[in-house]
């Protein structure tokens, strides 16, 4: 070992502690930027504009069930917190928190997303439905109705985005297969086990094709 082996090596210009403390400052402001909004917020910014929110909370306004909700949340409020905790409508249900069991699946323009991983801000300017705006129980939707005829539930914290998800696969293909409405509920998870009655429920919601299509063949010749 020589004498310059035995000098203190001078420390690197950045630490692992700074190297850290950059990086969690990058994220968080990247969080606080809005890099693809909506067509209704590009109206509103000027060309080069890009929108910031943060850290405190601000006033947006979303279209839940055909009514305009006026609410003050922070940026990082998702569409469920915002739809049980300041809206009231408790339907939509909290399980997993990570967009893994499909049980706060909503509507969002029509197509079924799960309001854990959708930012509260993120979703002015389009049309959101919950379970409550799909039917009531004096005028339920035709999914709602098949999974009471037909028992699809037990403990019921599946149920809500179960039926979301089914009525959007009906509201796509409105003869729509066993398959398909497997597809459609691949996302869902339903711990209680009544995938068998879900099925049936979504099949019973199903409008068959006219006679002599040839979709009706096939399932003719299937069955």
């Amino acid at each position: 070992m020589n004498r310059d082996d035995r000098k203190p090596r001078k420390p690197l210009g950045i630490s692992r502690r700074s190297f850290i403390k950059g990086a969690g400052a990058v994220a968080a402001a990247a969080g606080l930027v809005r890099v693809r909004p909506t067509a209704a917020d590009e109206k509103t910014l000027p060309a080069g504009v890009v929108e910031k929110f943060g850290p405190e909370a601000a006033t947006i306004e979303l279209n839940i069930n055909g009514k305009p909700a006026t609410l003050e949340v922070e940026p990082r409020v998702t569409l469920l917190s915002a739809i049980r905790e300041h809206l009231g409508l408790t339907g939509t249900k909290l399980v997993c928190d990570r967009g893994a069991c499909g049980a706060c699946t909503v509507h969002l323009d029509g197509k079924p997303v799960t309001a854990c991983m959708v930012l509260a801000i993120d979703a002015r300017g389009h049309q959101i439905t919950t379970i409550e705006g799909l039917g009531t129980p004096s005028n339920m939707h035709p999914v709602q109705a098949a999974f009471v005829e037909s028992d699809a539930l037990q403990c019921g914290f599946c149920t809500p985005g179960m039926v979301m998800s089914v009525a959007a696969a009906l509201e796509r293909n409105p003869a729509a297969t066993t398959d398909e409405i497997k597809h459609a509920t691949a996302g869902n998870i339903c711990r209680c086990g009544t995938y068998p009655h879900v099925f049936a429920a979504a099949l019973r919601a199903v409008k068959p094709e006219p006679a002599g299509s040839a979709r009706s063949v096939r399932a003719a010749k299937d069955a």
